[in-house]
């Protein structure tokens, strides 16, 4: 009789020993992954930077976001460089949120749109840290508009939907 209950014990000693492994391996492994993905869940979107308007028709619009919607003028300047000479963008502000209106000049009229010029619809996000996100996105396939994104701070790409959406990690 003991020795059956000396292999019984010796049986479940053993079974004991390889679950507690396996526990203890599996928490291990766990909290690699955790480590690892750390900075990956950390980086984020933390606000709205702007949202950018392509205007086709300035005096509905600025009756739209001043009058109806009560933004404010903050600004105005007309640009120059190839693709937007001659665009006139003005930042209506209310409370934090800032909205660039962009008007282009009629011989540019042809660029309105594509992705790489300041004249398309786009919405910019702040974020905390740009080069975890650009790197996540280009291993998900998206294209960045702009490969120096850690050292500017800055890139746009084209989402699902074809929204253009700015990231923007600087303060």
């Amino acid at each position: 009789m003991k020795t059956k209950n000396s292999i019984t014990l010796n049986l479940i000693s053993k079974n004991y020993f390889l679950i507690a492994f396996i526990f203890i391996g599996t928490l291990c492994s766990n909290a690699q992954s955790t480590d690892s993905q750390k900075s990956i869940s950390e980086a984020k979107v933390t606000g709205l930077r702007y949202i950018s308007i392509h205007v086709l028709e300035l005096e509905k619009s600025m009756k739209l976001y001043r009058e109806i919607l009560g933004f404010k003028l903050d600004n105005a300047e007309v640009l120059h460089g190839p693709g937007l000479e001659g665009m006139l963008v003005m930042k209506l502000k209310a409370n934090d949120l800032t909205i660039g209106l962009s008007v282009t000049a009629p011989e540019f009229l042809h660029t309105i749109g594509p992705i790489g010029n300041t004249n398309h619809n786009h919405f910019m996000l702040k974020v905390n840290d740009i080069i975890t996100i650009g790197n996540k996105l280009k291993e998900e396939g998206y294209e960045l508009e702009n490969e120096n994104y850690a050292r500017d701070k800055y890139t746009f790409f084209v989402g699902p939907n074809g929204e253009i959406i700015g990231l923007s990690s600087y303060e």
